[in-house]
């Protein structure tokens, strides 16, 4: 067969993205098609630069052009990536394509580490990421990306002024930790936390990010509701340990943004502490909070499991440091960088599927 635009085009449309079940071509991931002689470049554009399955698809590539146009072209796959998003002509967070709220209904089981790690681990691989710290009453960013000392700008945008948020290890934060003194209390009633959330929002200059993670407080609360009720959020990924009591309120959880009323998509469900790994043993594993929780909540509700990530010391030393335990080589880097790729399958699978979620009218 001749080498040509059309014909290469019909050669990749045997090749399907695993997530989404329809070919590289009808999905439009086929860009800068070059030929010369028996030289052929072009770009594969994936959903997410986290991307778990870019070399299975680079692969099919090539042997779909080999299969169907020969073996003597020279073929050159350049693998980029644009993030999908279901959230076009919103006022709010324009330039923000997809905002995912991590929760986990009790406290103390890691989720805002499993939040802090997931940005970096995201932002690592090349995507835009932001984080809005949700936890009025107990804001943990600042400490976990050493910046507790930080205050951020203020811009003036036409009449309004908008606040700059924090950057670090190329993630922008916003947190109330930045604003008042972390030895202080904030002794506030719900509207004025809620009134600090929508001010996160919409009075902060976000810019362009792929995904903006909110951290939120535990249990079903003002702030969730509001969150829900100013933003359509594009999913929710519920965090777990494995035993029975955080279980349990991880299942309030889930439940409250499966509810109808409210029906944002649960991406899945990510089982932190799953397992202990002393440093010297790397191969043991010792389930001191039981074993398979998070799967088996996952698996009763329908919805996917993300993964696991043990309880090892370096984690919780990396965020008293604030350093994130992704940015250091290891088995808890591994399991953070495969958690942060099966979230951005979620989202883009979830994009492909369902329309954009709407946001909540609730009459209180």
């Amino acid at each position: 067969m001749e080498l040509t635009k059309e014909n290469v085009l019909k050669a990749l449309s045997h090749v399907l993205d695993p997530d989404i079940k329809k070919d590289l071509v009808t999905l439009g991931m086929i860009e800068n098609i070059q030929i010369e002689g028996n030289q052929l470049a072009f770009t594969v554009m994936l959903t997410t630069p986290a991307c778990p399955l870019k070399e299975l698809i680079k692969n099919d590539c090539l042997k779909a052009i080999e299969e169907h146009l020969g073996e003597d072209i020279e073929v050159e796959v350049e693998m980029s990536s644009h993030v999908t998003t279901t959230r076009d002509n919103t006022p709010l967070l324009p330039g923000v394509k997809n905002i995912i709220a991590v929760a986990s209904g009790k406290g103390g089981v890691g989720k805002s580490t499993v939040t802090a790690n997931l940005a970096v681990a995201l932002a690592k691989s090349g995507a835009k990421v932001g984080i809005i710290d949700a936890d009025i009453f107990g804001p943990s960013m600042p400490t976990m990306f050493n910046c507790e000392h930080e205050q951020p700008g203020i811009k003036k945008v036409g009449e309004k002024n908008l606040i700059m948020p924090i950057e670090q290890y190329g993630v922008k934060l916003i947190s109330i930790g930045f604003l008042t003194p972390a030895e202080n209390a904030v002794v506030w009633r719900g509207p004025m936390a809620s009134s600090a959330l929508k001010q996160f929002i919409a009075d902060t200059e976000w810019g362009e990010l792929d995904y903006l993670l909110i951290d939120l407080p535990p249990g079903t609360s003002d702030i969730h509701l509001t969150l829900v009720q100013t933003v359509p959020v594009t999913g929710a990924v519920i965090v777990t340990t494995p035993q029975k009591v955080a279980i349990a309120d991880a299942q309030k959880g889930l439940n409250m943004f499966k509810q109808p009323q409210i029906n944002v998509p649960v991406l899945g469900v990510i089982e932190n502490m799953a397992y202990f790994t002393p440093e010297e043993l790397p191969d043991n594993k010792y389930y001191i909070f039981g074993q398979g929780g998070g799967k088996k909540l996952a698996e009763r509700f329908d919805v996917p499991f993300i993964g696991e990530i043990p309880l090892v010391q370096g984690i919780r030393e990396g965020g008293d440091l604030g350093y994130p335990a992704i940015m250091k080589e290891g088995i808890v880097a591994d399991a953070f960088a495969k958690v942060a790729e099966s979230t951005a399958q979620r989202i883009a699978i979830r994009n492909a599927e369902k329309k954009e979620t709407k946001k909540v009218e609730i009459n209180a």
